[in-house]
């Protein structure tokens, strides 16, 4: 039987992100546009750990209450 993959982010592309960070930070050579692009992909790797961590997210989408309420 094969092992499932753990769930959740790859702790590797974590700490990476992390690193890239860091170094991002301290780089005077590194433009502006650049920097906020490493940061975007930091928000998004947070955005996929909250949805992962979260169990009732998107729960909450088409409930019988949402059915009957008026248009």
């Amino acid at each position: 039987m094969a092992k499932k993959p753990p769930k959740g982010v790859n702790p590797d592309l974590d700490s990476f992100i992390s690193d890239l960070m860091k170094s991002a930070k301290d780089d005077t050579e590194m433009s502006l546009l650049d920097k906020l692009r490493i940061v975007d992909r930091a928000l998004n790797l947070e955005k996929i750990k909250a949805k992962i961590t979260d169990d009732d997210w998107g729960a909450g989408f088409q409930t019988p209450e949402d059915e009957d309420a008026p248009a």
